[in-house]
């Protein structure tokens, strides 16, 4: 018997049809033409490679500049062959210096590919034990700031160092690596702004992968604000509303709150929307 997901998942060729046939497509597509100024149009349309980058490191940015952080941080857990850390190296450059904030740019991945699945958490069923290599000397000879931390995420992390970190990736594809993952924000609250948008990749598709909240990337979330009174990881609800072309990554955007934290508190409304809400 012959296995296609396309009847579960639809062709690429009907996607780039149904695409094509969208006014708000076209209308992003040609908005990637803008220059710099027009950056927050851009954002809203979804115009830049990896929209969910995009939109992470928007938000991390905006909030840095307006609660007077120089620099910022911004992570990919699950670098594999790079193409996303090389995207958010563009994106930083180009969104840090629309809100004149430095972004650094870190990527930790084992360099060798998947471990083997531990238990039925890591979702055995779809990954295998050295799943998406890193060619590590081609990486880095591509980048140009982003810094790499090679080796098993419970290793790498506890040495990270950097500005405090405003937008995360999630893209490790097993529970127990997400779990390592998330010691991030146990690290002292100096080391991440109050809010820190993070996209998780494995909660939603393909289909096929049927992911429940009892594994991956889901359980993992759901353990950490069992476990955490104080901080909350949770969907940035609403965000489909408010975007004029329907995508995936709407419902694997997160947001991490750190109510303890020392600029929890501080106003980021600005006055002109302040001023819009209340008349």
């Amino acid at each position: 018997m012959q296995s296609d997901f396309s009847g579960i998942e639809g062709s690429l060729g009907i996607y780039r049809l149904l695409n094509f046939c969208s006014p708000a497509y076209i209308i992003s597509r040609l908005a990637r033409f803008l220059p710099d100024r027009y950056l927050p149009t851009q954002i809203f349309l979804d115009s830049l490679k990896r929209p969910a980058y995009a939109f992470g490191i928007y938000t991390a940015a905006i909030q840095a500049r307006l609660l007077g952080y120089e620099s910022i941080s911004v992570i990919e857990f699950g670098v594999a062959g790079g193409a996303g850390l090389l995207s958010m190296e563009l994106l930083a450059r180009r969104i840090g210096a629309y809100f004149d904030v430095t972004i650094e740019v870190h990527g930790f991945d084992s360099g060798v590919g998947l471990p083997k699945p531990a238990d039925h958490r890591d979702h055995p069923y779809l990954w295998r034990e050295g799943d998406f290599q890193m060619d590590r000397d081609r990486l880095s000879s591509r980048l140009t700031g982003a810094h790499l931390w090679l080796g098993p995420v419970a290793e790498t992390l506890p040495r990270f160092t950097g500005s405090p970190v405003g937008f995360v990736s999630f893209d490790l594809d097993f529970y127990s690596s997400t779990i390592d993952a998330l010691q991030l924000f146990e690290m002292p609250p100096a080391t991440r702004l109050p809010r820190v948008t993070c996209y998780f990749d494995d909660i939603l598709l393909p289909n096929y992968a049927s992911y429940t909240e009892k594994a991956g990337e889901l359980l993992a979330i759901d353990e950490f604000n069992r476990d955490h009174s104080s901080m909350a990881l949770s969907p940035l609800r609403g965000l489909k509303y408010t975007k004029p072309l329907k995508a995936p990554w709407h419902e694997q955007t997160y947001v991490l709150h750190d109510f303890g934290h020392e600029k929890y508190r501080h106003e980021i409304q600005q006055e002109q929307d302040r001023q819009r809400r209340l008349n």
